[in-house]
Order: C-alpha cells, then sequence, then structure tokens
C-alpha cells in the first residue's frame, strides 16, 4: 500500500477507489460504495489491506454525511455523491469492525508502521459518527 500519510484518503487505494466513483455514473455510486461495505463484511479469512482501505474510504464518505461527520480530503472523490441511504450506516460500522478484527492486513500494517494506535482513533471516530 502506497501511502502518504494516516487519513482515511491517504493512500493509493482510496485514492483509486475515489476514482472509480469519479468515473462511475451518479447513479451507481451508492452501489459501489454498498458493494465495498459488504464484501468487508463477508470476508473470511485474511482481510486484504486494498478491501480494508475501500471499506474504511466508504465509511468516511457516508460519515461525511452525518451530523457531525468531517468532509473527505483532496484525495477523495471530485463528483457529486448522491445522499447515501441511511441503511448504509451499519454497514459502514460492520465493516471497520472488520477492519479492526484480527487476521486484518490493513490494521497490521498500520502496527508495523507505529501508527496503529493512530489509526484505530481514526477508525472509531468514524464509527462514532455513523451510530449517532
Amino acid at each position: 500500500m502506497g501511502t502518504w500519510d494516516i487519513g482515511h484518503f491517504d493512500n493509493d487505494t482510496a485514492a483509486d477507489f475515489s476514482g472509480k466513483l469519479d468515473k462511475a455514473l451518479e447513479s451507481e455510486r451508492e452501489n459501489i460504495v454498498r458493494t465495498a461495505l459488504i464484501s468487508t463484511i463477508e470476508s473470511e479469512g485474511y482481510l486484504d489491506s486494498d478491501e480494508a482501505c475501500a471499506a474504511v474510504a466508504s465509511a468516511a464518505l457516508i460519515a461525511a454525511q452525518c451530523p457531525g461527520g468531517k468532509p473527505v480530503t483532496a484525495y477523495g472523490p471530485h463528483e457529486p455523491l448522491p445522499v447515501f441511504s441511511t441503511d448504509l450506516r451499519p454497514l459502514a460500522v460492520q465493516a471497520l469492525d472488520r477492519v479492526l478484527a484480527p487476521e486484518s492486513e490493513l490494521t497490521e500494517l498500520w502496527d508495523d508502521a507505529g501508527h496503529g494506535p493512530l489509526f484505530r482513533k481514526g477508525v472509531t471516530d468514524l464509527k462514532a459518527v455513523l451510530l449517532t
């Protein structure tokens, strides 16, 4: 994973995910986000970091539309996003739980880099917004 900072979009995979959303029809964007979340939730065994990055990016996009949510950085999608269905919020929470669970490459990579606690705080902060 090419990464340049700890933010939810500060890595190549999340930036590529943003590009995928930008290239999609606006009517398809919610389904792309939903698919990323469900894929992570339903994953078994070791969770690949690319899949986890897409799930975290998706959760950040959803959280940005919630009260108390933070706007997405410059590396997020540039094209307009639909107002996401509220049923995505619990899916985003489940996906984030999976990202933080054992056998998650993304969490291991942040731990190995010495930034595990900061990464976990960022994910926990997202969950708090999604749960309000």
